[in-house]
């Protein structure tokens, strides 16, 4: 019943009231993400000098900046399953089919514990050659293969959470999820300057502790995950440990939805690492500048992404309708209302780059650095604004190679190597900041072309 209220609602109700309705809670939920990546680097910013080693800060979040690709990975992945079990889920349950719903999740499960593995098998053995393919600094080598080492060896609370997350999304209890989002980020807050710093009579554990309390929130998250999971979602399917049995028909339904989703969510990881390697030439101080920004600009970007999300099943589902009005109305509020969040973030880092940067303890140079990069990169925020929204569109039609097309534009295709060949140039320190609002205008312009083939061939 509840969901056939929400799918008349999305064939009937205003538009511009439901995109707002549907998309302030996922824009929140984003937000939760955001402030989750940036609690470590707050943090380890503070991290003091030894007699040894001067801005030990800075050489930190330098360090969290190289990590940050992996676990940008781990949750491209999670995602990405989660995405096509979502779907499969939600559609079985509709059918009435209980049976399928419960291997459905058992096997979901069951690629969540596969996933595992493979970062286990990575935080054992491939740590050392990841960090050393990105910087040969000592310190920043060292604190990088500790914390990264922890994070993977111990991300069973992070992939397997994942998972339980998109379970309950799909029997429709998003507030459960929620709340053990929030449990979890909420423990990672708490923990974090106690492990870091060591109060309350724990040792001292620098860069260590930061791993810690991420992993320990996971893990909250995880076990509240699971426990919502077997008492809740018990009443739509059967959680019994056979279900866990692999099947392959089932995976391979999962993966044909997932990942167009992994791959979408796996470039950013991918752009930030070659990021990470052709800042480094410029300067360490750059790649910290740009790990602390990208940070900050995720509290923008996932709020955009929100309403992508919220702009995804309205569009959809009146496209499914032939509902020409509420198509384009879709698209038109969606497009608005992107825009505004790209702007207000715009004008507030471009009025406050300083105040915001000026929380996390950092050297003249890197603050300096990351303050231009604020500067520059957010003139390009109305561009990226409207790139996200026309994925959406794309992704709501049933075009979701057109949407992948931009993505690779905007974050690979132009950003990176426009990055690299500024670094060969004067004034590289600049110029480098400038590669990915123009990698944005470029994007922007294939999403015009062809979000007007796409016009032309579904609603002529």
């Amino acid at each position: 019943m509840e969901k056939e209220v929400t799918m008349n609602r999305m064939g009937t109700a205003p538009i511009k009231k439901l995109m707002l309705t549907m998309g302030i809670p996922m824009i929140l939920s984003m937000a939760l993400q955001a402030l989750y990546n940036i609690v470590d680097s707050f943090f380890v910013s503070s991290i003091k000098d030894t007699p040894t080693v001067a801005h030990l800060g800075d050489y930190a979040v330098n360090a969290l900046t190289l990590a940050f690709p992996v676990q940008m990975l781990m949750v491209a992945i999670g995602i990405g399953t989660g995405v096509g079990v979502n779907a499969l889920l939600s559609k079985s349950l509709g059918q009435g089919d209980r049976e399928k719903g419960s291997w459905i999740s058992g096997n979901a499960v069951f690629l969540g514990l596969c996933t595992y593995i493979v970062f286990l098998l990575f935080g054992i053995f491939g740590v050392n050659a990841y960090m050393i393919s990105q910087t040969k600094n000592p310190v920043v080598l060292q604190m990088g293969k500790a914390y990264l080492g922890i994070c993977s060896i111990l991300s069973f609370g992070s992939i397997l959470f994942m998972i339980y997350e998109k379970l309950l999304q799909a029997t429709g209890r998003t507030m459960l999820s929620t709340v053990a989002q929030v449990a979890g980020a909420v423990t990672n807050i708490i923990l974090d300057p106690i492990l870091i710093f060591g109060y309350l009579g724990f040792p001292e554990m620098g860069i260590e502790g930061a791993a810690y309390a991420t992993v320990i929130g996971q893990v909250i998250s995880l076990v509240l995950g699971i426990l919502f999971h077997m008492i809740c979602n018990r009443r739509d399917i059967n959680t019994d440990f056979q279900y866990l049995r692999p099947r392959k028909k089932i995976i391979t339904e999962v993966y044909t939805i997932g990942i167009p989703a992994i791959i979408m969510q796996a470039m950013m990881s991918f752009m930030t690492y070659g990021v990470n390697i052709i800042f480094g030439a410029v300067s360490t101080a750059a790649v910290t500048a740009y790990g602390i920004y990208y940070k900050i600009q995720q509290f923008v970007f996932f709020a955009a992404f929100g309403m992508n999300n919220a702009m995804i099943p309205i569009i959809g589902f009146n496209y499914g309708k032939r509902d020409e009005k509420r198509i384009h109305e879709g698209i038109r509020y969606g497009m608005v209302y992107t825009l505004i969040i790209m702007l207000v973030g715009a004008i507030l880092l471009q009025l406050f780059a300083g105040q915001l940067i000026g929380i996390f303890s950092l050297s003249d140079e890197t603050r300096a650095l990351c303050i231009r990069a604020a500067r520059i990169i957010t003139l390009g925020y109305l561009f990226a604004g409207a790139n996200i929204a026309y994925q959406g569109v794309f992704q709501a039609l049933g075009n979701g190679v057109r949407s992948l097309l931009v993505s690779m534009v905007r974050l690979i295709i132009v950003a990176l190597p426009l990055a690299w060949i500024f670094t060969r140039l004067p004034n590289a320190e600049t110029l480098i900041w400038t590669a990915f609002p123009i990698a944005e205008g470029a994007a922007l312009i294939l999403a015009a072309v062809l979000m007007r083939r796409v016009a032309k061939k579904r609603f002529a």
